[in-house]
This record gives structure tokens, sequence and C-alpha cells, in this order.
């Protein structure tokens, strides 16, 4: 029997991982019909079933367990390969994948990457917006700018500056409910809070505050919707200095609460840094936040 495609490969880990066909095809970017294509090829070239449906989705079968270790070293390998490859590409025309986090994408990115299209328009830009980090290892995005450091010693990650982070309202909102002087003040404002996320509720609990959930008037784990919030006057929020600092609405209150500033990384992985767009790229993007993490 001939060696499987990689491509259904990768298709059965989707299905292994999701255990839905249509979430695999999401996942892979293929649909749900092409996956179960894959599906059945493989089946008929190993001759045994792989997946039985149930209630909670497709479980794998025993010969499927059995294939799951080889199926990601080929599937490591393969990426592995796709990286080099990529990593020898030269010219500057082509895709760079971006990830940031949804307030970075938003408020931070948009002017340096329209002077980076003006600059170089042969590069194109995907840009994804999220909180959640990207694998670069799977090639998810090319480079990434993240407020942790990285831990994946094939990864590079350089320091480009750190932002300070304070409480912040508008003038309306101040003029309504008053102004805190202190934390203990908080407790008869609106501070607007996460839902599911329990950052906030460890930053406090890091500072000595004691805070449940329910202290926070509205919750959103989207961090655009609570900037948004925030400025609407529907509460105080925690924000980037540098970004509240833009809007005039926008006031901060002193209230002896400091926040440990959030270190800004850009993160890449080793074997691209000699593709010339990526470095290219990633170049820009140092430049431009260091100057904007300065104050320049």
């Amino acid at each position: 029997m001939n060696t499987p495609d990689w491509t259904l490969l990768r298709s059965f880990l989707a299905v292994v991982e999701m255990r839905s066909l249509s979430a695999a095809a999401t996942r892979v970017g293929a649909t749900q019909p092409t996956l179960s294509r894959h599906i059945r090829a493989l089946e008929t070239a190993f001759g045994v079933t792989l997946f039985t449906r149930t209630a909670r989705g497709l479980e794998p079968t025993e010969a499927a367990l059995s294939l799951i270790a080889d199926a990601r070293a080929m599937g490591t390998a393969a990426e592995a390969l796709a990286l080099k490859a990529q990593g020898r590409a030269q010219g500057l025309s082509g895709t760079v994948r971006i990830t940031a986090s949804v307030i970075v994408a938003n408020l931070l990115l948009p002017p340096i990457l329209a002077d980076l299209r003006a600059a170089e328009p042969r590069i194109q830009i995907e840009l994804v917006a999220s909180d959640q980090a990207q694998n670069l290892l799977r090639r998810d995005a090319d480079i990434a700018i993240r407020m942790v450091d990285s831990t994946q010693n094939t990864l590079i990650a350089r320091r480009l500056g750190e932002a300070p982070l304070g409480l912040f309202g508008t003038r309306g909102y101040f003029e309504r409910r008053g102004r805190p002087s202190n934390v203990a003040d908080l407790a008869g404002h609106d501070v607007l809070g996460f839902d599911r996320n329990d950052a906030l509720l460890r930053a406090y609990a890091a500072h000595g505050l004691r805070a449940e959930r329910e202290d926070f008037c509205i919750r959103c784990d989207d961090q655009m919707v609570s900037w948004n919030l925030m400025l609407a006057g529907a509460g105080l929020g925690f924000a980037q200095v540098l970004l509240a600092e833009r809007q005039p609405e926008l006031e901060q209150a002193e209230i002896g609460l400091r926040l440990a500033p959030l270190p800004v990384w850009l993160v890449l992985h080793e074997e691209v840094r000699g593709n010339a767009r990526i470095r290219r790229v990633a170049d820009v993007l140092s430049e431009a936040l260091i100057g904007v993490l300065s104050g320049r």
C-alpha cells in the first residue's frame, strides 16, 4: 500500500481533535464533503473503519487511535519542511500572516499596515485579531505581536517595549458619578470586567485586592467591546495608557493602584526569518511599534 497523502492525514487528525466533520473542515479550511471523502479514502486504503458516530460526535475506533501518533509525527515533519522552504523564499511579494490581540489589531496596527502597504505594494497582509495565542509552529501565522514572552525554543522573540496600564473613564462618567480617589472607592463605581476570563480577578488578587465576578457591572471577554463600553461612559475600564491618552473624552483615575505594564513582543519562527517578505514586515512592525511604545 502506498503512503497516504499528507492532506488525507491532516483531515484525519482534524476530525480526531474536533470530533466533527464540520468543525474539522473549518479548522483546515476545507469543506465538509471534502473531509468526508478524505476519511473514506483513508478507510479504503487501510481497510478499516476509522470513526463511529455517537451522540457526542465522531469517535475514533481502536484502529484510528493506533494511527494518531504516527500521523502527528508525519504532520510535524511536513510542517517543518514547509517552514524551511518558506524560509528560503526570496522576494518582496506574497502574503504575510500576522496575529495580534484584538486591541492591538484594531487600535495600533491599522496605520502601520497602511504605511507598509504603501511602501511594499506587492506584499499582501492577512491579519488575525485574536486574544488566543496562534500556533506559529503550525503556521497559523508568520508573525505574532504578543503581550507575553514565548517559551518555545524554536521561536524568535524580540521585546519591543512595554505598554503601561491605567484606570480610565469618560469625563461624562466622572461628572455623573464622581471620581474615585483610592482603591476602596471602586466599590461605589461601575467597573467593566471580563465574563469567563479571570485575568482581571487574578490581577486584583496579585495586588492583595478581593474581587468577585459580580463586582463588575458589565462583563465581556471581547476587549474591543469593553473599550467601546468605556468610551460610551458605561463604566471605568482598565486600558493601555498610550491608547487612552489618544481619546480626549477619557481621563485617568489616579487611585494608587499600580498595575504591571504589558510587555510587547514580536515573535516569529526561526525557520522563516530568512524569508525576505516576512523579515521586511517584521522589521517594519518592530520599528513602528517601538516608536509608538516609546512615545515617538
